[in-house]
Order: C-alpha cells, then sequence, then structure tokens
C-alpha cells in the first residue's frame, strides 16, 4: 500500500537490530485519520469474507483493530497478556514469544468471546517471527472458530513469519512488507 510505504519513510525510524519504529504514527501515538484509511483497505481485501470478529492481541494491535472493525461492522476481541481480576470463567490459552519484549507470554482470551459460529479476521501492527500470529490461530482453532484471514500492517518479509503463515493456508494480506533491513535504511518488497 503506496500510501503506508510513503509514511513508514517519512515518519519511520530504522534501528540497529532489525527495529522498525514507527510510534510517531502506528503504535505509541496513533495517527487516527491515517489508521482508518488502513481499516478501509483491510476491508476492501477482505470484503469476500463472512467477518464476524476481529482478533488481536494487546496492546498495540487494539487500536488498529478497532478502526478495521467499523468497516466491517463487529466487535473486536483481544488476548490479554496477563491474568487479571476481571477476568472471569473458562478461557483460551496459547503461549506467544514477543520479538520486540524477547519475553514468552500465557496469552487468553475468555471462552464467551469467541466460538464455532465466529468467522474471525486476525489484525496486529507487525509481522515478523510469527509467534503473536500462531498464538492467536491457536487460539481460533481451540475455539471451532473459522480463521478467514490475518491483516498486518507491516510484515518483516526477510524474517520467516509470513512464510510460516502462508505455508499453513492462512490467507495473509500485509499492506506493506519490508523486504530487507539495514542499520539504517530499508527496502519495500514492490508490488505488494
Amino acid at each position: 500500500m503506496q500510501l503506508l510505504e510513503e509514511r513508514i519513510l517519512k515518519d519511520g525510524i530504522v534501528k540497529p537490530g532489525n527495529v522498525l519504529k514507527v510510534d510517531s504514527f502506528l503504535n505509541h501515538q496513533m495517527d487516527i485519520a491515517f489508521i482508518n484509511e488502513l481499516g478501509k483497505e483491510f476491508q476492501r481485501r477482505f470484503a469476500d469474507a463472512p467477518i464476524t470478529k476481529i482478533l488481536t492481541i494487546e496492546a498495540s494491535g487494539i487500536g488498529i483493530a478497532c478502526l478495521v472493525a467499523q468497516y466491517f461492522h463487529v466487535p473486536v476481541v483481544f488476548a490479554k497478556k496477563a491474568q487479571s481480576l476481571n477476568l472471569d470463567g473458562e478461557m483460551f490459552t496459547s503461549k506467544v514469544e514477543s520479538f520486540t519484549h524477547k519475553k514468552v507470554y500465557d496469552v487468553i482470551l475468555s471462552k464467551k468471546f469467541l466460538g464455532p459460529e465466529d468467522h474471525v479476521l486476525l489484525i496486529d501492527d507487525f509481522l515478523a517471527n510469527g509467534c503473536a500470529l500462531m498464538g492467536l490461530i491457536d487460539i481460533v482453532n481451540k475455539s471451532g472458530a473459522t480463521l478467514e484471514g490475518a491483516g498486518i500492517v507491516i510484515e518483516k518479509g526477510f524474517q520467516e513469519g509470513g512464510k510460516k503463515i502462508r505455508e499453513m493456508g492462512v490467507r495473509l494480506e500485509s499492506l506493506a512488507i519490508v523486504e530487507s533491513m539495514t542499520d539504517d535504511s530499508l527496502t519495500f518488497r514492490p508490488n505488494n
């Protein structure tokens, strides 16, 4: 998506260790009008799918998922990274390793919010090694829901996540795919 690639080049910061900071507009400070355009694009790409729920993982995916959900007119549910007092009843759980935080989380989702009648679209800000997406796919499978696909804002195409997810037969739509990164620059995969 050209609009996204242009914004990454303008406001993104490339750091050593394959880190792309987009916190000025996507996942810390959020440019709502811009993310709204991403939501429209995800709706266009998944218009043929009978989506009933958007599923993401806390925290960075939540805002994006909410703006996507308004175009599908469906609720957003998100897997939590920690048990809390306000979670009750039975839970789906999956282990997820965070590329960014170098930590393994037990992500949890209440069983009352996802079931066999649901058609799920996964939404997240980044796809690197695929661990977060694999955890969400595991939760969808445990729930008996139908996975319609996954929408990713930025995929690091030089890492294995996208390849693994596609080899599983999951419909994966990434709005921008970073083909390569150095310590101070990046290149996008053409024709995405």
